[in-house]
């Protein structure tokens, strides 16, 4: 069974720069469910990593990041899709914590867990930090255009990461069979 890697805000859901805060809050993007159950049914295991800096910051506490993820796996469900895990980093951005992205900490619990190397792994996000984190834990970065991806393509990324408009066309390209 093959393993994919996502990045939770901007990924599958609409991203806020004043945070996810609750459930209400939580809106998938479209055909990013539809993209999960696709990777679900073509044998794919999906984990998603996830700085959730919020909780640092006060703004929801975990049992509220809970319920979020609660909605997000029930509306998964419904479209016959599911996630394997959903590992988050409740840190903020100056608690030098080793599982907070760039750092790629939550990705060698996975590994760890796992008892796999994720080389070879594909890692979907909309920042830097997400494609360094997928970079330093040796799996294969691709970034999105939606939430932040935009904005970080203008910026620069490094050379030979694949970039597609949403999550849908990047697992549509991953599912094409090779010629």
């Amino acid at each position: 069974m093959s393993l994919i890697i996502l990045d939770r805000d901007g990924v599958i859901n609409h991203d806020s720069d004043d945070f996810i805060k609750s459930p209400a809050e939580w809106e998938p993007i479209e055909g990013s469910l539809e993209a999960i159950t696709q990777l679900n049914h073509a044998g794919y295991r999906v984990v998603v990593i996830t700085n959730q800096s919020g909780i640092a910051r006060g703004l929801f506490d975990v049992d509220t990041l809970t319920r979020i993820h609660s909605k997000m796996r029930r509306m998964l469900a419904q479209v016959g899709g599911k996630l394997e895990a959903i590992l988050y980093c409740p840190h903020g951005p100056d608690d030098e914590c080793s599982c907070r992205k760039p750092q790629d900490g939550a990705f060698a619990e996975l590994a760890h867990r796992l008892r796999i190397k994720l080389d070879g792994v594909p890692a979907v996000g909309d920042s830097l930090r997400d494609i360094q984190a997928a970079q330093t834990a040796g799996a294969i970065p691709i970034l999105v255009r939606t939430g932040k991806g935009k904005q970080t393509l203008a910026d620069g990324i490094p050379e030979g990461v694949d970039v597609y408009d949403d999550l849908a066309a990047a697992v549509a390209a991953l599912l094409e069979p090779s010629k």
